[in-house]
This record gives C-alpha cells, sequence and structure tokens, in this order.
C-alpha cells in the first residue's frame, strides 16, 4: 500500500490493511482530537510510534507513548486524542475475543489494567499482529502470533478468581447461531433453543467469554457487514437496510457509539489515506 507522505500536519487520516483476514489492522495520524467516547466488542491492541496518545479510561486519563502496549478490553468505553500539540501516530490491531478463546478455551477474557502495559511480554507478543499494515499476515504467522498474543494476555492479567464454572461450548453454540443467521430477527429465545441453555446464564457466560452481550454482537457484526457494503460503493440508505438496520438514522447511532466517529466521517478519514 502506498503512502503519501506529502500529506499537510493538519490532515487526519487512517490506513486500513487491505488484506482479508480475521483480524482488522490499522495505521493511523492525528493531530488533535481522533475519536468521541465508544466502545466496540474486540480488544484494541496498539503501539504508539510517535507523540503521545491520549485517551480516557476506566476513569482515569491515560497516555501512550513509544514503548509501551495498548490494551483495551472488549466493549470498555474510550475514547483517542493527541497529548500534545505535536499529534500521534499509531498502529492498531481488534482481535476478536473468539480468536483468543481459541487458544484459552472457556477462561474468562484477560483484563490488563488501565489499558497500557510496560510488560515485555505483550509487547513481544503483539508486535506480529501491529507491524505496518502494508506487511501481509500470512496465514500461519497470524495463528502463530494469535496464541502467543492469547498467552501473554494471560500471564500479565493474572488468573482471576471467584469465577463460577462457564459453559463455554453452550456460548459457543450460540455465537455460531448468530454468525449464520445475522438475516433473522435473533432473539435469547432462539439461543436458548439452540444451546439449551436457560436464556440468563447464557447471556452471563456469554459477555464473560467474549466480552459484550448477545444483543451488542448481533449488532457490531451487522456494522461489520454495513462497512464492507460502504466500502463497496453503496450508499449509506442502502447499506444500512442491506445489513439489518431500520434505516440511516438507526444505523448512524449505533456506528457512532462503536467507532467514535459517524460513518461519513469514518468514510473520509479513510479516503484521504489512499
Amino acid at each position: 500500500m502506498v503512502r503519501n507522505t506529502g500529506r499537510s500536519a493538519t490532515s487526519d487520516w487512517v490506513i486500513r490493511s487491505a488484506q482479508a483476514g480475521s483480524i482488522e489492522r490499522i495505521e493511523a495520524w492525528f493531530g488533535n482530537h481522533g475519536y468521541d467516547p465508544h466502545r466496540h466488542d474486540t480488544y484494541s491492541i496498539g503501539r504508539t510510534l510517535a507523540g503521545v496518545q491520549s485517551f480516557h479510561y476506566k476513569g482515569s486519563l491515560r497516555h501512550g507513548v513509544p514503548g509501551n502496549t495498548l490494551v483495551l478490553h472488549p466493549d470498555e468505553v474510550h475514547d483517542g486524542m493527541a497529548g500534545t500539540e505535536a499529534g500521534f501516530r499509531y498502529r492498531m490491531a481488534y482481535i476478536d475475543p473468539s480468536l483468543i478463546q481459541n487458544v484459552l478455551g472457556g477462561e474468562p477474557l484477560p483484563f490488563i489494567a488501565g489499558g497500557l502495559s510496560n510488560d515485555p511480554r505483550l509487547y513481544h507478543a503483539s508486535e506480529a499482529l501491529v507491524q505496518a499494515v502494508d506487511h501481509p499476515l500470512e496465514a500461519f504467522e497470524e495463528q502463530d502470533a494469535l496464541y502467543d498474543l492469547a498467552v501473554a494476555l494471560r500471564a500479565v492479567a493474572g488468573k482471576p478468581s471467584g469465577r463460577k464454572r462457564l459453559d463455554y461450548q453452550s456460548a459457543e453454540r450460540a455465537r455460531a447461531f448468530i454468525m449464520e443467521h445475522l438475516h433473522l430477527g435473533i432473539t435469547l429465545e432462539m439461543l436458548e433453543h439452540v444451546t439449551g441453555r436457560e436464556r440468563w446464564s447464557l447471556s452471563r457466560d456469554f459477555r464473560t467469554l467474549y466480552g459484550t452481550s448477545p444483543y451488542r454482537f448481533v449488532t457490531l457484526r451487522r456494522l461489520d457487514c454495513f462497512r464492507r457494503l460502504i466500502l463497496n460503493g453503496l450508499t449509506l440508505v442502502d447499506a444500512a437496510l442491506a445489513a439489518g438496520f431500520h434505516g440511516q438514522s438507526h444505523l448512524t447511532r449505533h456506528f457512532t457509539r462503536c467507532f467514535g466517529v459517524p460513518p461519513l466521517r469514518w468514510l473520509e478519514r479513510l479516503r484521504r489515506a489512499r
């Protein structure tokens, strides 16, 4: 992917990896404000390349600098802004919790307090995932990196205490059903029928294992579909309806809560990076 090194210092930009795969990777630069408060159901694993990357997280203002690793937990509210007038540049990989569960096999998702870590185990384990976005990840390399990341997250976070036994198989059946039937009006009753698990226990385990509620999971998968459609040239209205939203305003509300900017602004930043 070719970068335009002649951009003005006031022009924010985001580059997404063009590689089709299970992990979304970006590199971005912001001169001031980046994102409003938002939350998504992936781990956000990042590396500040230059400047100070500031963000509100769990009630405090954090500051990412080169040398540490950002680890934002799924579905935790955060924003993003430059910590100095010099702006900041960073890379981020968005990791579906199900990929971590492929390694952990039903353990609660590891939580890294504060959203930042100086632990060298996390830094080295995340290195392959936050390399330049124009470097394609081979399938084997990605799988190896995901294993290393899951093990490092578990080691750095420590083992949670006081958790009841989780029904990973039922939660995974529910997740697989959702992925195959996004076109339906999915309900907890449906998931209860598919899994044979009482709906509220299933919902609790789903949150612990995948970082978000079943309803949010459905909504965010539809947002993924919407992003693919607008990148392929569909209008916002047509893409919103095709992805399962009631209309553009319904879509915009959910999109902004998830990504911190409205869809047109998100698309504009990507276009600037081309």
